[in-house]
C-alpha cells in the first residue's frame, strides 16, 4: 500500500523520514511511505504558498495509486486550501484514507462534509520527534488502521454512536462555514493545546452556542494541555467548564477520550461505529 504524505499546513521535518521509513519497513513491511517534496518547502509562516499546497494535496489525492493521505504536522494553513482542492478531488480521492489532526481538522471536516473518503483524527508523522518519547507507538496506531484497518490504536470509548473528533480551536472556526460536517447523532470528541483556560472556555461557549451542532448525542474531552498562564488565575477546573458548557448545550457529557496532543492520541475514524 502507498501512503502520500503531505503537509497542507507548516513545513515538516525531514529528520522524521528515517525513523519513520524504519518503523514502516519492520512493523508493516506491505507500506509504502511516499514524502511529497513539497513537505520541506518553505514559505513564510507554510510549507510552500497557497497554490502550491494545494496542488500537491491534489496530485496525491487524486492519485489512484495511493491508498491514502497521511498528514505530516498541523500548525496552520490548511483552511485556506479548502475551497481550491475540494471541487477537484476526483473518484480515487473518493477511495481513499485520510489522517490527521490539530490544524488538519479542516480537511477533515471538509471530506466528511463531503463524504469523500474515509477520514479519521489521529497520529501523523511528526509524532514519530515527539521529545517525550514512544514516537513508534503512536504513528504506529496510525499505520496500522490506515495499512490493515486495526482496531487497537482505536479510541477505547467509541461505541455504539458515530464519532467525530477536533481539536476545539479549530471546530471553533469551522462553525458557520460550509466546511463544518452535519454531525447529528455523533459523539463529539474535543481536544486542546496552548490556550489559557479563559480561552478554552470561550471556545467551549462557541461549541455550545452553534446551531450547526444542535443534535449531536454528546460530548467527550480529550487532553488539554501546554495550558498557558492565564492572569488573574482562572478559578475554575476543565470538569467545571465541560459540564456547564455541556449543559447550556443541552447534551451529556460523556466521560474522557483518549486524544489531544500528546502520545496517547488515539485515532478516531468519522462516522465508524466500533463493534
Amino acid at each position: 500500500m502507498k501512503i502520500g504524505i503531505v503537509a497542507p499546513a507548516n513545513t515538516a521535518n525531514p529528520d522524521m523520514v528515517a525513523p519513520l521509513t524504519a518503523l514502516a519497513a519492520i512493523a508493516y513491511p506491505e507500506v509504502e511511505l511516499v514524502f511529497h517534496p513539497q513537505c520541506w518547502e518553505n514559505d513564510g509562516h507554510f510549507a510552500g504558498r497557497d497554490a502550491r499546497r494545494a496542488a500537491a494535496f491534489l496530485e496525491f489525492a487524486n492519485d489512484a495509486a495511493f491508498g491514502a493521505i497521511w498528514f505530516a504536522r498541523g500548525g496552520y494553513g490548511s483552511n485556506r486550501i479548502l475551497a481550491r482542492v475540494m471541487p477537484q478531488l476526483n473518484a480515487a480521492a473518493r477511495a481513499k484514507k485520510y489522517v490527521g489532526y490539530s490544524d488538519m481538522g479542516f480537511l477533515l471536516g471538509a471530506l466528511y462534509a463531503r463524504r469523500i473518503g474515509q477520514v479519521a483524527h489521529g497520529p501523523m508523522p511528526i509524532d514519530i520527534m515527539r521529545r517525550s518519547g514512544g514516537g513508534d507507538a503512536t504513528v504506529a496506531r496510525a499505520l496500522g488502521w490506515i495499512a490493515r484497518g486495526e482496531r487497537q490504536g482505536l479510541e477505547p470509548g467509541l461505541g455504539k454512536r458515530p464519532a467525530a473528533a477536533f481539536n476545539l480551536a479549530i471546530l471553533g472556526a469551522l462553525i458557520g462555514t460550509p466546511w463544518l460536517p452535519d454531525l447529528t447523532d455523533h459523539e463529539l470528541l474535543i481536544e486542546e493545546v496552548s490556550e489559557p483556560l479563559y480561552n478554552v472556555d470561550r471556545l467551549l461557549f462557541t461549541m455550545a452556542n452553534a446551531t450547526q451542532l444542535r443534535g449531536i448525542a454528546g460530548v467527550r474531552l480529550g487532553a488539554v494541555t501546554d495550558v498557558k498562564d492565564n492572569t488573574p488565575r482562572w478559578g475554575e477546573t476543565l470538569a467545571v467548564m465541560i459540564a456547564r458548557w455541556c449543559a447550556d448545550m443541552g447534551v451529556p457529557y460523556l466521560g474522557p477520550a483518549e486524544i489531544g496532543h500528546t502520545q496517547t492520541n488515539r485515532v478516531v475514524p468519522f462516522g465508524m461505529i466500533a463493534g
